[in-house]
């Protein structure tokens, strides 16, 4: 069957590498099972059930048309409306989105909320670009991907390159053609037009407990642990501040030119400052903070060359944490791991700190945080309410445990106690594939 999906979409090995990480969780499940074969889920559940790709023109501030190319891939709806980001780089092809998708339907089904999967975006890079730009771009991406949104059909969010300036644009041209305020059409709005409180920090903290919830299973904790994180954006920047508000202590951090090092700890102010208001590179953190270090060109991991590390956090971007990476984790004493970001751990890595029997938090279920709160955000929308923080991030912190708890449980169910990738792999996809069957041939 893996062949199969392999001769299907030729030259998309990220969408390959997330098939086959849940295929080789389904052994036990099809045995016990064999309705799902009978019925051919495995075959169905990896075909989207659209792909959409569209020419996005659009005019820069010289006059010139620019043309970029959009995706929308609406993969699974047996839960509920089609939910996934839409994410605007110029690395973004129509296997990334695929693949992202994919792994978008079984994060989605771990939270209990009704949501399918989907993924979306563009290789439109709004790094360099003014404002009016970015506006012209939206609005040009939106006239042609309005027609198959909706609160019920598919509820698009941000993801990397597509923050609150971009849903504004987005959600604006959607009002502007389709002649309706329909809140629920987007997620990660501002809080003053139907946004929701905590959805900014949802990820980042999600993992964090997560995280949390795995140590407790080894009678240990964030507070009194070091940590390294992945990134400086908006995930990385949540996860460390949850990690120290827990009592960790972030000693690294990066972006794509380089790392930091810190033994007193990330200063998420400073850090956050460099990255989102000045808009400059890390090495800029060293010149406030004397005791920190930069490592040029180099990943956080080789911050565990320096410092023994309890808990890593990758949250930038997917295949960052490779197998000599988790080697170097390895020796320096790390009991978890978390993926924050979507699949930024190799399979040799996650291979290695497994047999190595360090905690492994597999992204479609550590970073389910932040599709968890768009869910909300749906549901404040449909309420016409607001929830305040504490009360959300309260949903956050219970929606977490649920998933870390149903993760755990269905590991133990099928022989793999401490599975975390099992564990998640197996739970999510029992619940769409009976869903799909209880639906019939569609």
């Amino acid at each position: 069957m893996f062949q199969q999906v392999i001769d299907r979409n030729p030259g998309e090995a990220e969408f390959h590498q997330a098939v086959k990480e849940v295929f080789d969780s389904l052994g036990p499940v099809l045995t016990k099972f064999p309705e799902y074969t009978d019925e051919s889920i495995l075959e169905r559940i990896c075909e989207p059930e659209r792909q959409i790709i569209f020419r996005i023109p659009w005019s820069d501030d010289q006059g010139k048309v620019q043309i970029n190319r959009g995706f929308r891939v609406q993969f699974n709806s047996a839960l509920g409306p089609y939910k996934g980001g839409l994410r605007f780089h110029p690395s973004v092809l129509a296997g990334t989105v695929k693949f992202l998708g994919f792994e978008q339907v079984f994060k989605n089904a771990l939270t209990g909320l009704p949501i399918g999967g989907g993924k979306g975006g563009s290789d439109f890079d709004p790094k360099g670009r003014s404002d009016a730009e970015i506006m012209r771009f939206c609005q040009s991406f939106m006239t042609e991907a309005y027609r198959h949104l909706g609160d019920r059909v598919d509820v698009p969010a941000g993801d990397i390159g597509v923050g609150r300036r971009e849903i504004g644009y987005l959600f604006g041209q959607y009002k502007r053609i389709s002649n309706r305020y329909e809140s629920g059409v987007l997620t990660g709005k501002g809080i003053t037009w139907g946004g929701s409180l905590v959805r900014t920090e949802a990820t980042g903290y999600g993992t964090v407990y997560f995280t949390e919830h795995m140590l407790h299973t080894r009678g240990r904790s964030l507070d009194g642990a070091k940590a390294l994180i992945s990134g400086s954006g908006n995930v990385a920047l949540y996860a460390i501040e949850k990690t120290q508000e827990l009592g960790g202590t972030v000693v690294g951090a990066s972006d794509s030119s380089g790392s930091v090092y810190d033994p007193q700890g990330i200063d998420t102010d400073l850090l956050r400052e460099i990255k989102e208001v000045r808009r400059e590179r890390i090495a800029q953190y060293v010149e406030a903070r004397s005791q920190a270090e930069f490592i040029p060109d180099r990943r956080v991991w080789a911050v565990a060359e320096k410092t023994a590390v309890d808990v890593a956090l990758p949250c930038a971007t997917q295949n960052e944490l490779t197998a000599e990476d988790a080697e170097l984790l390895i020796r320096a004493g790390v009991a978890a791991v978390a993926e924050g970001a979507n699949m930024p751990a190799t399979p040799e890595a996650i291979r290695r700190l497994r047999e190595a029997e360090v905690l492994f938090g597999p992204g479609k279920a550590a970073n389910a945080g932040g599709v968890a709160t768009s869910a909300l955000e749906m549901q404040q929308n449909a309420t016409r309410d607001t929830w305040s923080f504490e009360y959300t991030e309260q949903r956050l912190a219970e929606i977490m445990e649920n998933v870390h708890a149903r993760c755990a449980a269905t590991a133990e169910e099928y022989g793999m106690p401490g599975d975390y990738v099992s564990g998640a792999n197996i739970a999510g996809f029992t619940q769409v594939a009976d869903a799909m069957i209880a639906q019939g041939v569609i």
